[in-house]
């Protein structure tokens, strides 16, 4: 597509030219001599007759276009041409929210042909633009990466991006690319003579095709065992190697030449989503292999959030929110990783041999993962040395992997043969008992029985005892602190799904620990019992009171009219429980301090509630206890609200 100046503004560059012409020399002729003088001038690409190949990255100067405010056009501005800075062979400038322009000169030696191509070694970009001379002062567009098809963004079925330059001569060609991807922007460049490209891509595709084809053959080994055995290690391993063979095509480049070359790169097969299933897919093998539900249970949390991880990342890139996706599946090697390796690591001391094999596989793909990161964020340049190590690494963990799930089935095979040989000897053994002796066999039966009928008796009453002791206070018979974090978790959960409010009363007894020094603590757990008999007495049957320890008293609310009801037994409980409880001839008095908060409106977690309701009563104290009060009522914006004003205000540091 051309992408020339329109008459109008050929005609007033035509004016203003000769006007002009003397100051842009000027201005030019000073820009030069200014990065000649600091060693910032990036030197036109001379091509010889032998640099079919070569790499261009250290002659291009690159220019961030903050806010995607500039054109081809804007190119001609000497202010514009000042702000370029020369890449100093740099091939990545990482993730970045703004387009980037390169610029290039090229010229060819007296030697050299002149027709030449160029290749940009970036598969997976977003939105590539060249902008090449049309030999008549205007420009050239040609649109590739992600939202053109394969063969609009190429000149040659090549998997990278290849475009025929114009014919070169001795004097420099300027060039310009415009590239956008938030996820990643890498733009290695190369010279070539297409004979030559030809050549190496035959032996590129040799190599890969070899790799493919490992892949491939495994994932049809073990999707034929999964037919067999039915077994979910399997289901989760074929869905994982399926997913790195579609993720490694698309890396690449061949999957966008042979398998979706008529259309742009839908979202569901781009850099975001493919990784993201992959990822998906691997925690869940891991989970399974691993069995880290029962062995390993802090890293079976950490893969399920993993897993939540990549479904949002999915999402964020369907929503067409690159930038955030592609730096949640980098964060997550904070919890995915670890997870996988501490559970390997912990499996394989406890003598799991297939985890030491998972770990071999998934150290090798760790390795790689870190540098494709590093490479998405800039860290580390693209090359020939680091281009296919994460094919490479997936093709031996699918080995590895392979080799892990054939060594754990032979486990099982091995634990179910074991487990039917002791069966078969204790059918045997009871048989003969029976046959030998059958009437002592079943007095013996009928005494056991009784035992275990009595042994279980005694322990479900001691289950009881227990589950009571646990769950409640020795001294007041209230619900405890254990009983009232599990009871808040199903109140809130049902909160949640029927809109209802979860009201949380934090009391505290002021003035209590004088009766103890004073009367003693016989005084003091008569005080107790007193405040939780009457905290029973003036809630209803459905609000939850326990006693958190010491002098600290909690009630939970629930119910559409939880806030009016907590304002109604705040006030009643002040006056109750303030009344004097007898002690001999002693009468002793203490008063009551009260702080709540509400669900949602203050937090939406057990924790955060607390804490609101806390400072709330942090708040009575300071202000002379005998009271109560809701949190948020004087204006004060509870911890968990400015919390999240403070993470809206600070800034994202992309900009």
């Amino acid at each position: 597509m051309a992408y020339g100046y329109t008459p109008a503004r050929r005609h007033r560059r035509s004016l203003s030219r000769d006007r002009g012409f003397a100051v842009r020399q000027l201005i030019s002729s000073l820009v030069l001599w200014l990065g000649l003088a600091a060693g910032a001038w990036a030197a036109p690409a001379l091509l010889s007759a032998d640099d079919s190949g070569r790499s261009l990255n250290r002659h291009i100067e690159l220019l961030e276009d903050v806010g995607a405010q500039l054109g081809i056009d804007d190119m001609a501005d000497p202010a514009i041409q000042a702000r370029f800075r020369p890449a100093a062979g740099r091939a990545s400038v990482g993730q970045s929210r703004h387009p980037w322009w390169i610029k290039l000169e090229l010229a060819r030696s007296a030697d050299a042909p002149g027709d030449w191509w160029l290749e940009v070694g970036a598969v997976t970009l977003l939105d590539l633009q060249l902008f090449l001379p049309d030999g008549r002062g205007g420009w050239q567009q040609r649109q590739s990466g992600e939202r053109a098809s394969f063969a609009a963004g190429r000149d040659h079925p090549y998997r990278r991006a290849v475009v025929r330059l114009p014919p070169l001569d001795t004097q420099p060609l300027t060039l310009y690319l415009r590239t956008y991807d938030p996820a990643g922007n890498s733009f290695p460049l190369r010279a070539w003579q297409i004979a030559e490209l030809d050549r190496v891509a035959a032996r590129e595709n040799l190599g890969l095709g070899l790799v493919y084809g490992v892949i491939a053959a495994l994932l049809l080994y073990n999707l034929f065992i999964l037919f067999s055995l039915r077994d979910s290690a399997y289901f989760w391993y074929v869905l994982t190697t399926a997913c790195a063979l579609l993720f490694i095509l698309s890396m690449t480049g061949h999957g966008f030449q042979y398998l979706w070359p008529g259309q742009e790169v839908p979202f569901w097969l781009d850099r975001i989503t493919l990784p993201s299933l992959w990822g998906l897919c691997a925690s869940r093998f891991t989970q399974t292999l691993l069995q880290t539900r029962r062995h390993v249970p802090w890293a079976h949390q950490l893969l399920n959030m993993a897993c939540l991880a990549y479904v949002a990342a999915i999402a964020l890139n369907a929503l067409d929110l690159r930038g955030p996706a592609a730096w949640i599946i980098a964060l997550l090697s904070l919890t995915s990783i670890p997870a996988a390796l501490g559970s390997a690591l912990i499996r394989w001391r406890q003598g799991f041999f297939p985890a030491l094999l998972y770990l071999g596989g998934y150290g090798l793909v760790l390795g790689s993962i870190g540098i494709l990161l590093l490479r998405a964020t800039g860290l580390l340049q693209p090359s020939a040395l680091n281009a296919y190590v994460f094919p490479l690494a997936v093709a031996a963990e699918s080995i590895l992997f392979s080799f892990a799930l054939a060594y754990r089935i032979q486990l099982l095979k091995q634990e179910k043969t074991a487990a039917l040989r002791q069966a078969d000897r204790e059918k045997t053994a009871r048989l003969a008992l029976a046959q030998a002796n059958a009437d002592e066999l079943q007095s013996a039966v009928a005494r056991r029985t009784a035992e275990l009928a009595a042994a279980n008796a005694r322990l479900r009453l001691r289950e009881q005892e227990l589950q009571h002791a646990a769950f409640h206070d020795a001294l007041t018979e209230l619900p405890n602190r254990r009983y009232l974090v599990e009871r808040s978790g199903s109140a809130l959960a049902h909160a949640e799904r029927h809109g209802e409010v979860v009201a949380l009363l934090l009391i505290d007894l002021d003035h209590f620990k004088p009766i103890n020094d004073r009367f003693g603590h016989d005084a003091g757990d008569l005080v107790l019992q007193e405040v939780a008999k009457r905290l029973r007495l003036h809630l209803r049957s459905g609000d939850t009171v326990a006693r958190l320890g010491g002098d600290e008293f909690a009630v939970l609310l629930c119910g559409a009219d939880a806030e009016a009801h907590a304002r109604e037994v705040a006030e009643r409980l002040l006056s109750e429980l303030a009344q004097p409880v007898c002690y001999g001839a002693e009468r002793l008095t203490v008063t009551i301090s009260i702080g709540g908060a509400l669900y949602p409106q203050h937090a939406s977690t057990f924790a955060g509630l607390y804490k609101a309701a806390d400072e709330a009563l942090y708040r009575v104290k300071a202000r002379g206890r005998s009271g109560w009060r809701l949190c948020g009522e004087d204006g004060e914006l509870s911890r968990s609200a400015r919390l999240q004003l403070d993470v809206l205000n600070v800034p994202s540091g992309l900009s």
